[in-house]
């Protein structure tokens, strides 16, 4: 991959403001985006089972070592899980009724991972398995039924929001939009532009809605709560109508207490 220097002639200005532009607009620093890359491209390979050491270094991680520091974070395990379709993990999951479908909550030992909705619980299911084909997957684990009750008591009487343990796998930027979604209020919204200003990186509204939309914990990281700045509702990985039967609920539920204060 290119370097900093080399982005910033190809550019034909300064390392200092290529540097300072790049992360206006995307919303991390070359380095940060860089690594997102390369593991992108490791896990691309891997997923096609292609040779560990090879794909390391075919990807641009310049040791063994440095992609292995790197992946549990990108990947919620070390790259020979990865390869392995998530070998030598177990993750559990259970799936519940609510009143907007069916909800999938999955998680690995450091917490939960994903959190899902759809119309259809098999599905749901399924696509876990598809993603980590080779993992141990525990269907229906009665150990995880306290937090999915409380997702569904979250969804049938909106309130503060939830505080689990959770397994977050993505870049240090995604973290941060995250981290940020959860603290809109409920019965609030926000937009992609709001939320990129309050990271102090006003230029970086697609990387927002980027992260918006790589987010895997429904309801957890409240992406149903980012809006467009003309109001309309924007995206939502789980169905427009659960978006805007989501903020109806929350809405309905904060409304007392904004009259009581």
């Amino acid at each position: 991959m290119p370097s900093l220097a080399e982005l910033a002639d190809a550019a034909a200005i300064s390392r200092f403001h290529f540097h300072r532009v790049f992360k206006q607009i995307t919303g991390v620093t070359p380095r940060d985006y860089a690594r997102s890359h390369r593991l992108g491209l490791l896990g691309d390979r891997l997923d096609a089972g292609q040779p560990i050491a090879a794909s390391i270094y075919a990807t641009g991680f310049g040791s063994s070592s440095r992609a292995y520091e790197a992946a549990p974070s990108g990947f919620g395990m070390t790259p020979g899980a990865r390869r392995r379709g998530g070998s030598g993990e177990t993750i559990r999951f259970v799936t519940v009724e609510t009143p907007l479908g069916w909800a999938l909550v999955a998680a690995t030992e450091r917490g939960i991972c994903m959190t899902a909705l759809g119309d259809d619980r098999e599905k749901l299911a399924e696509a876990l398995r598809q993603r980590f084909p080779a993992a141990a997957v525990i269907a229906e684990d009665a150990g995880l039924k306290g937090w999915a009750d409380r997702i569904v008591r979250f969804i049938t009487a909106p309130g503060e929001n939830l505080d689990l343990p959770l397994d977050i796998q993505g870049t240090a930027f995604q973290a941060r939009v995250w981290r940020a979604l959860q603290k809109i209020p409920l019965g609030k919204t926000a937009s992609y532009t709001e939320i990129a200003a309050a990271l102090g990186q006003p230029k970086a509204v697609r990387a927002v809605a980027q992260a918006c939309a790589a987010n895997k914990l429904a309801l957890i990281v409240p992406c149903h709560r980012v809006i467009r700045s003309d109001g309309d509702l924007g995206g939502y990985r789980w169905g427009l109508e659960r978006k805007r039967e989501l903020l109806a609920r929350e809405r309905a539920a904060a409304a007392p207490d904004e009259a009581a204060a």
